[in-house]
C-alpha cells in the first residue's frame, strides 16, 4: 500500500495568493492539472497530498513559484508551464536566478531572464567578447540581446549599438519595394525596431537613431568597415552565408563585443546555400572568449501554443 504524504505551504499575503493562484484561480487550476499531487488552497495556505514523490514534485514547483511572486514577477501560465516542466525535475534553485532584475524600462518594466537557459544566455554574454545565442523562436535571443546592448551603452562600456539582419525573405517574394534604400530594407529590420522601442521607448530610441549611436541596417552595410567601440548584434544569423558570417566577424574592432542569434531549424536560404551559422559551431566552438548559448522549446516564452508546435515540427522533420 502506497504512504500518502500531506504538505502544508504558506503562500503569504492577500497579494502574493492572489498572484500566485491567479484570476479565479485560474493558475492553481493549472497547476492542479499538471502535477499528480493533490492541492487545495485554504486562506494563506496550499494543502499538498499525494506520495512522496508526488509531494515532493509540487512542493518545488510551488516555492519555485513563491519565490518569483515575492521578487514581483507576475505568475503566467507560461510561469507555471516552465516550473513544471522544469522545476519539478530540478534539485537546482532555478528560482533564485530568475529573480534577478537585469533592466528596468522607461515604463518601469523590469526585465528578468524567464527561464535557466536565458539567465545562462545573460551570463554568457557578460562573460564573452562574442556570443552566438542559438535556439527557436520566442525564446528571447535578439530582445535580450537588445536589452544587454542598451545597459553596455548606458554603463559607457561601449559608444554605440550596431544592429544587423540580413535581408532574406522568408519563403515569399516581396517583389519591388517602393522608396529608397532604407525604405527597401525596413521590413527585414522591424523585429529589431520592436525591441528597440519597447527597451528604450520609441522617443529614445529615435533620438539615439538620429545621432546614429545606434544604427540598424542590413547585413551587407557592414562589408568594408571596422566598428570599434560598439556592441554589434546579428539577428536571423542563420540566413548569412558562410562567406557573410566571416565578413561580419572579421568587422569587430578594439573595444567592441558582438551577439549572434538565429534559429538553424528556420533557414531561408535558397534551396543547396550552406548557413553561416551552422558552419561557425564547428570553426569557432573551442576559441577562448567566445560563448555558444543553446536554448530549447523549454526557453520559449511566447503563447504556451509556440512550444507545442516546436515540440510537433521536431517530431515530425521530414
Amino acid at each position: 500500500m502506497t504512504t500518502k504524504r500531506e504538505l502544508k505551504i504558506t503562500i503569504g499575503n492577500n497579494g502574493q495568493a492572489a498572484n500566485l493562484l491567479g484570476h479565479r484561480d485560474e493558475n492553481l487550476r493549472l497547476l492542479e492539472q499538471s502535477l499528480q499531487a493533490g492541492i487545495v488552497a485554504r486562506g494563506d495556505e496550499v494543502i499538498l497530498t499525494g506520495t512522496n514523490e508526488e509531494v515532493e514534485k509540487a512542493r518545488r514547483v510551488f516555492e519555485h513559484l513563491l519565490t518569483l511572486a515575492k521578487a514581483g514577477v507576475t505568475i503566467t501560465v507560461s510561469s507555471i508551464n516552465y516550473a513544471v516542466n522544469m522545476v519539478a525535475h530540478e534539485n537546482e534553485n532555478i528560482a533564485e536566478k530568475l529573480t534577478e532584475t537585469i533592466y528596468v524600462t522607461p515604463r518601469g518594466k523590469q526585465i528578468k531572464a524567464k527561464t535557466l537557459g536565458q539567465y545562462q544566455y545573460i551570463q554568457s554574454i557578460r562573460q564573452n567578447g562574442i556570443v552566438f545565442g542559438i535556439g527557436p523562436a520566442g525564446t528571447g535571443k535578439t530582445y535580450l540581446a537588445v536589452v544587454m546592448a542598451v545597459l553596455a551603452l548606458k554603463n559607457k562600456e561601449v559608444t554605440r549599438i550596431i544592429l544587423a539582419r540580413p535581408a532574406v525573405e522568408a519563403g515569399e517574394k516581396l517583389g519591388f519595394l517602393p522608396g529608397d534604400l532604407q525604405d527597401k530594407v525596413n521590413p527585414y529590420l522591424r523585429p529589431i525596431y520592436d525591441s528597440l522601442y519597447d527597451v528604450l521607448g520609441m522617443e529614445a530610441a529615435q533620438k539615439f537613431m538620429e545621432r546614429n549611436t545606434i544604427e540598424v541596417a542590413p547585413l551587407a552595410y557592414m562589408r568594408g568597415r571596422t566598428l570599434d567601440d560598439a556592441f554589434i548584434i546579428l539577428d536571423e544569423a542563420q540566413n548569412t552565408t558562410p562567406q557573410q558570417m566571416k565578413m561580419f566577424l572579421t568587422r569587430i574592432g578594439f573595444g567592441s563585443r558582438a551577439v549572434v542569434t538565429g534559429d538553424i531549424t528556420q533557414v531561408d536560404l535558397p534551396q543547396g546555400q550552406y548557413s553561416g551559422l551552422m558552419q561557425v559551431q564547428k570553426i569557432l566552438r573551442d576559441i577562448p572568449g567566445i560563448g555558444f548559448c543553446y536554448l530549447t522549446q523549454s526557453d520559449v516564452v511566447r503563447h504556451p501554443l509556440v512550444q507545442k508546435i516546436i515540440n510537433a515540427y521536431e517530431e515530425n522533420q521530414m
